[in-house]
């Protein structure tokens, strides 16, 4: 069966849900993969991989019977790249069916919907990731959760994270996923 990516669907949603939380979702203290992972379903990514938490992209509704203590829910039902930036950069760079995309060298060969990571300390362990909601001038800007941000320049000289160290992972997702 094939499925398309809809990337305006993926940034109505970015855009809907930029500054709150959707009470369909668990909401988590640090939530930009969160966030990113339901845009991502939104605009019909395709989940698989359940029940591997390391290897697959899924949640399940089983997280609203958990509770949530600090920020976390004892009842985990997500993977770690529905939830970790780090994660979610490695299956989107390994995955091969179900959610797919290209590492490609350069802001300016993203569309809307395409994912950017940034790796703040350039140590190679990703920190944070954002959706491109727009682009400008051949500019992506970006949407994100944590600090809640709404078309945001992606390359996040403003931010407190930001260091002259910081690496960016841009990746378009595909269009078609089988």
């Amino acid at each position: 069966m094939t499925i398309y990516y809809n990337r305006a669907a993926a940034v109505q949603y970015a855009r809907t849900w930029w500054n709150g939380r959707n009470p369909n979702y668990p909401s988590f203290s640090d939530d930009c993969t969160n966030f990113i992972s339901q845009c991502l379903r939104a605009g019909g990514a395709p989940m698989s991989g359940y029940p591997n938490r390391a290897r697959g992209w899924w949640i399940t509704d089983g997280w609203k019977s958990g509770r949530n203590v600090g920020g976390y829910y004892s009842n985990e039902t997500w993977s770690y790249s529905w939830t970790v930036s780090n994660s979610l950069r490695w299956y989107l760079e390994t995955a091969k069916t179900g959610l797919t995309a290209k590492r490609v060298q350069s802001a300016s060969e993203l569309e809307i919907g395409d994912v950017i990571f940034y790796d703040f300390q350039g140590d190679g362990r990703i920190d944070h990731s954002t959706i491109v909601t727009s682009i400008v001038n051949g500019v992506p800007y970006i949407h994100a959760h944590t600090v809640n941000s709404a078309d945001r320049h992606y390359d996040y000289t403003n931010s407190y994270a930001y260091t002259p160290n910081t690496k960016y992972y841009f990746f378009k997702i595909d269009d078609v996923f089988n």
